[in-house]
Order: C-alpha cells, then sequence, then structure tokens
C-alpha cells in the first residue's frame, strides 16, 4: 500500500489468521473478517483492509495448512469496498492504484498452492463477494442476508475480479442477472439462490455453519467429496450480451455508463486472460470513479442509507404516543393495502370503515386474500398468518374506532369529503388519538381548520404500490403539534418507511414535481407535439419509466386532479391539458398501450396546435421547468434542503441513483445556474472533482 491510497479515517476491517487443528490432527488456517463492530457496521475494505488480508494470506501460505478458509464476523462476510473513502479519490492515478491493489491481494487467494475455501457465514457485497470467488472453493450459510454485485447500482463496475470470474464460474446468463440485472432492479441473491446458481458449492444451515464447512473442506482436500461444476456455455455468450443490452437500451437509452462498461467486462471475459481482464476492469474502474455518475450515485446512496434515517426537522421521538389499534376509514384498494401493512408491521388490531357492508367485506378479503398468497409464496407462516387475519377487523360504524391511537382516512380526494369524515371522527375518538391523511395533494391545514382539537392532524402520503414503496411524506398542517408529529415519524419507523418531513405545500414534493415535469410534456402534445417524440425526449436521463407510462400508472384522472390542485395554487406555472381531460371523459388510461405505441383511440380524440417542439427542445423546458420548481419549493420551505427533494425522487419516484435524485442532474448539466442562477448542491458533493 501506498500513501496515495491511505485514509486516516478508515474503520479497518483486520484480517485475524488463526489455525484450527481438524480431526485428522492436522492443521487447517481460518482468516477471520473483522473491524471490531457489531454486524451494524459491517465489514469493508479500505487500504488498510487490504494490507491486513495480504499479511494474513501470505502467513497462511507460508505456513503450509493443510487448506485456507476466509470467513467474516457474526452475520457479516464483507461488503465490500469502503466507498465512504471514495471522495479522497481525486486523481485517475489513485483509482488505477486502488484497483490494482485489490486484484494484487485477492489473486493470493486464486494462485495459492494451498486450497483457498471462502466459508461466506453472512452478508457478501462488492469486494467481499469477489474475494470468495478467487477462492477455489465456497460455501454459504442459509442464514446469510444476502449476496450481490451492486456496483453498476452506485455508478460503478464490479472491479476486483467480479466481470471476469462470474461469467466463468456460473455462465454468462447468470452473471449478466447478478452484476447488472439485479443492481438496476435492486435486488440481492438470497443463500439458497447463490448455490443454485453455483456460486457456491454448499450449503449449510447456520447453527453449525463453521464446523460443517471445515468437515466438508477437509473431504474436499482429502477427495471423499467432489465439487462438480456444469462446462460453461460459451456458444451462447454473445447471444446472452446481445439480448442484455438490448434490454439496457430499451430501458434507460445508454444512460447509465456503468451498464455500458460492465457488459464490455463480460464480453472481453469470454476471451481474455485473467490478467487481460482484470486489467481491463482497472480501467472501467478509474474512468467510472472519477465520473460524476458514480459521485452523484455515492451521494444518493448516502442519501437512502444515512439521511433517510435520520430525518432532518423529526421532533424528540419520546413524544410519541404508543399505538396500539389504527383504523381506517375507507375499504378501497389504497385504504386495503394500507390495512394490510399496519397489521403486518405494527401487528395490532386495524378496522376499516365504509358507507355500506360490501364494501368493508370486500375490504378486509382483500387483505385476507393477500395474507393467504404471502403463505403461499412460503413468505408467512401459517401461525403468524392467522394471527393477522384475527386482527383485521370492518365495520359500518365509525364508532369502531373510538379506542383507536390512530385514524387514518383513505377516502375520495376531495375537500368536502374529508372535512366531513373527520368532523364525524372527531366526534367519536379521544382526544389524543392522531387523525392523518392519505391525501396526495390537497391542504392539511385546509381539511383541519374546522376541527376543535386540529392540532392532532398530520399528512402521512403514501406511494402506490404500498407495500413497495419506500418513501412517506409527513406533513405537517399548520397546527400539527410535536406530539402527533413524533408518533407519525415513530409509525413510519415502525413500517419501515423512510420518512420525510414536509410542509403542508399542494401536492407536497413528488407529485409536484411529477406533475411540473409531465405538465409540460402534455402541454407539448397540446401544441402539436406527435406523442412518441413527446414521449421519448427524456430517454438520455435514464428515467425509470417513459412520461406515458407514468401516466398511466398514476392514471389519467388521478393525474388530472392533481393537476386542477396546483392549477389552482400557481396558475402560472401549472396548466391543465384539455386533452389529458378528454381522455378522462373517455375513461382511457393513457394516451398509449401498454407497449408504449400511441393508441389510435386517443389520437382521434386530441385537439392539437401547430406549434411542435423538438425533443431537445421538449427536454430542455422540461428540465429548466424542474430547476424551477425545486428553487421555489426550497424558497418556500417546503423542505429542509435539496437533499430531501433528492431523497423524495429517489424512493417515491424511483428516479436513479445515477441521476443522483434530480438536483445533481441540474447542477451537472448546467441548467441550475442557467435558470436560478445559483447550484443546489456545492460543487463536488454530488459530481467529479473540477
Amino acid at each position: 500500500m501506498t500513501a496515495a491510497l491511505s485514509n486516516p479515517n478508515e474503520v479497518v476491517t483486520k484480517a485475524l489468521l488463526r489455525f484450527i487443528t481438524l480431526p485428522s490432527r492436522e492443521r487447517a488456517a481460518l482468516i477471520t473478517l473483522d473491524n471490531g463492530f457489531d454486524h451494524t457496521k459491517p465489514n469493508s475494505f479500505g487500504p488498510g483492509g487490504l494490507a491486513s488480508l495480504e499479511a494474513a494470506i501470505d502467513e497462511a501460505i507460508a505456513a503450509g495448512p493443510k487448506f485456507i478458509a476466509l470467513t467474516g464476523k457474526p452475520y457479516i462476510f464483507c461488503v465490500g469496498a469502503d466507498i465512504t473513502a471514495m471522495p479522497l479519490l481525486t486523481e485517475r492515478a489513485q483509482a488505477l492504484e486502488l484497483g490494482r491493489y485489490g486484484h494484487r491481494v485477492f489473486k493470493k487467494f486464486k494462485d495459492s498452492p494451498v486450497p483457498t475455501f471462502a466459508f461466506i457465514n453472512g452478508a457478501a457485497m462488492g469486494g467481499g463477494l469477489e474475494v470468495a470467488l478467487h477462492c477455489h472453493y465456497r460455501t454459504v450459510s442459509s442464514g446469510a442476508a444476502a449476496l450481490a454485485l451492486p456496483e453498476v447500482a452506485i455508478g460503478l463496475v464490479p472491479g476486483w475480479g467480479g466481470t471476469q470470474l462470474l461469467p466463468n464460474l456460473i455462465g454468462i446468463a447468470g452473471a449478466a442477472q447478478v452484476i447488472l440485472q439485479n443492481p438496476l432492479t435492486q435486488k440481492q441473491l438470497k443463500p439458497a439462490q447463490a448455490h443454485e446458481l453455483g456460486i457456491a458449492d454448499a450449503i449449510f444451515e447456520p447453527a453449525d455453519y463453521l464446523e460443517r464447512s471445515l468437515a466438508w473442506a477437509e473431504g474436499v482436500v482429502d477427495g471423499s467429496i467432489t465439487v462438480t461444476r456444469p462446462e460453461v456455455d460459451r456458444d451462447m455468450w454473445d447471444g446472452v450480451l446481445y439480448f442484455a443490452k438490448h434490454q439496457l437500451d430499451e430501458r434507460l437509452h445508454g444512460a447509465v455508463h456503468s451498464a455500458n462498461r460492465a457488459l464490455e467486462l463480460m464480453a472481453a471475459a469470454k476471451s481474455s486472460t485473467f490478467e487481460e481482464g482484470t486489467s481491463l476492469e482497472d480501467e472501467a474502474l478509474a474512468d467510472l470513479i472519477l465520473g460524476d455518475q458514480a459521485r452523484a450515485s455515492l451521494y444518493a446512496f448516502d442519501l437512502v442509507q444515512r439521511r433517510a434515517k435520520r430525518p432532518a426537522g423529526a421532533p424528540d421521538r419520546n413524544l410519541a404516543r404508543d399505538v396500539t389499534k389504527v383504523g381506517i376509514v375507507g375499504a378501497g384498494l389504497m385504504a386495503s393495502q394500507l390495512a394490510l401493512l399496519f397489521v403486518r408491521r405494527l401487528e395490532v388490531p386495524v378496522v376499516l370503515t365504509d358507507l355500506d357492508q360490501e364494501r368493508v367485506d370486500k375490504g378486509v378479503g382483500y387483505v385476507h386474500g393477500e395474507i393467504e398468497k404471502l403463505v403461499a409464496k412460503g413468505r408467512l407462516d401459517p401461525g403468524r398468518a392467522a394471527k393477522y387475519k384475527g386482527l383485521i377487523g370492518g365495520s359500518v360504524d365509525k364508532a369502531a374506532f373510538a379506542d383507536a391511537d390512530l385514524v387514518l382516512e383513505a377516502v375520495f380526494e376531495d375537500l368536502k369529503v374529508k372535512k366531513q369524515v373527520w368532523a364525524e371522527v372527531e366526534a367519536i375518538v379521544r382526544e389524543d388519538c392522531v387523525l392523518a391523511t392519505n391525501t396526495s395533494s390537497l391542504s392539511v391545514t385546509d381539511m383541519a381548520a374546522d376541527l376543535t382539537h386540529p392540532q392532532r392532524v398530520v399528512g402521512l402520503h403514501f406511494f402506490n404500490p404500498v407495500a413497495m414503496m419506500p418513501l412517506l411524506e409527513i406533513v405537517r398542517a399548520a397546527q400539527t403539534d410535536d406530539a402527533t408529529l413524533a408518533t407519525a415519524f415513530a409509525v413510519g419507523k415502525a413500517l419501515k418507511k423512510s420518512s420525510v418531513l414536509v410542509k403542508d405545500a399542494p401536492a407536497f414534493v413528488v407529485n409536484r414535481l411529477l406533475t411540473r415535469f409531465l405538465g409540460v410534456v402534455t402541454a407539448a402534445v397540446d401544441n402539436g407535439t406527435p406523442i412518441d417524440v413527446a414521449d421519448s425526449a427524456l430517454d438520455p436521463l435514464g428515467l425509470p419509466m417513459r412520461p406515458m407510462a407514468l401516466l398511466t400508472m398514476v392514471g389519467p384522472a388521478v393525474a388530472h386532479h392533481v393537476a386542477e390542485t396546483l392549477h389552482h395554487a400557481y396558475p402560472d406555472r401549472f396548466g391543465v391539458s384539455a386533452n389529458l381531460a378528454r381522455v378522462v371523459e373517455a375513461g382511457k388510461r393513457g394516451f398509449t398501450d401498454k407497449d408504449g405505441t400511441p393508441d389510435p383511440e386517443v389520437l382521434a380524440l386530441l385537439e392539437v396546435g401547430t406549434t411542435p417542439s423538438t425533443a431537445e427542445q421538449l427536454r430542455t423546458e422540461a428540465t429548466e421547468a424542474l430547476a424551477r420548481e425545486i428553487r421555489l419549493m426550497l424558497d418556500e420551505g417546503v423542505v429542509a434542503d435539496a437533499r430531501d427533494i433528492d431523497l423524495c425522487m429517489i424512493l417515491g419516484a424511483g428516479w436513479p441513483f445515477h441521476l443522483g435524485g434530480v438536483t445533481p442532474y441540474l447542477d451537472r448539466e448546467g441548467v441550475s445556474e442557467k435558470v436560478t442562477g445559483a447550484r443546489f448542491l456545492p460543487e463536488g458533493v454530488a459530481n467529479a472533482p473540477r
């Protein structure tokens, strides 16, 4: 290790070497990775950690044991490179050296004259999984949290051998899944999947994992256990990568540099020597690690991993009230999804109410049906399922809320309807019962204005589908008190959501920005821009879905309603599309079909102008509109700062890490300064050093 790679703040993961006497009376070397902390601070590889590992493997090989095994501390094998030190890399030569150093150390396991084994006892990510791939054999604990090569999702590539070793171990199809598909869809491998793919040669239960792994390793070395691996099919190599590239282009339109480089590296793995392939990895890592997308991705990763867990503006958690029963007004699809979430996470009684028994029964039936699906998939045991079913109830009488600690309304988005609901509920519940609304755009302050105790009203804006979307916008109304707000944050945490505090402003954060964005697109269509041009104009950003697909998912009626709400609040910036109104009136699902092709019936409805935009003009207008709106939102104090805007767009709209959410992209493209006169983030926070 050289001084150029030193990190004074590194929490060094030490490689602790000890020798174990086997039943045969021979010795085995066991290297345990341990940074001295519990599982909440996982092992990682920085320069100091690599140096420790190199010293341990050298000493182990010199001792001539029967075999060498590498494992981790309880629950954690290793989660890869220490990405918190990435900002310290400011020159390409440093990045190159880091890649080469990791390769040199890991290669000692591959080239060892003594058989090497990785005992993957816990989570193995990135470089952690890559060092395991360098070992001659691998076992995995069935209790390991996850295995993954997530680098592409954070603007990098598996740069310590993963792109070369994995395809040649399990085949190109499985490698493409692990290196490309899983990171871009935020998926990880379970131990059984890793074993089935061939990443692990054997899988053992956690209770006696180390003992069984040691015995298995001795059997392999003695020859009593034979490890067989299927021959890798090289005839399909090019075809798989062609298909993978086609899928990436269709979804990301070439916008994610790391995915493109990973494809190139996996293509090289077909015929390159290991030395040639790892040299290409070094070059790719050096290029990417100093690029804007990697820095934006690391910024986004930090938001999701750190800021989301310490919400800005959250009051003292000790003020939160206990929630031992939940009431939900409404029994439609959204209300039923919420009921399922609350009963699974809080494990308290949840009661649904609606206008008639048929609707109530349908809502309760939906929850029961979803619980049964979880049992069928093996994700829920029958005993717990029975408990959850017993906790779900329904009534046509809101008197069922009398002893509830929190009542959440999920009725039609109409202010008068919601005010009437709260008037009825307030007459029934206790004075300390929290009243929460799932409104997506209406004023929570106006909703609570006529109540005797408006201080207990708060917004809990969930995103659809409720079980999957991690964001919860917590809306503080004008009179919401700290106890109510603290309870909202406590509930959000118990529901395993990432909560962001937002001001009671029309449509809050995500819906306001998406409506501004979609408004530019629909206005362009109204002015005569062909639907296919308008729909593809934002492709260079690599967004998770095109505007028309987003409109279909949200629903034209919902999108039109939110647009009307925002037009009423900000008529100078938010319009209401006459053509969108026609689509709603006709009962159509959107402007396009499921394949993204313009719907002929919708085309017949449209009345358009004669001033179409080019894709470039529309892209410029849309990004500038976003920049203006974000600046206004920050000036209004809708959120604490730009980081919360980005966190909301990542978790609530699925905007990708390579954009850093939205503000890093606007900064690096110069849109922020052009439109608002200043960057949203300081130079270097989410972009490469200049």
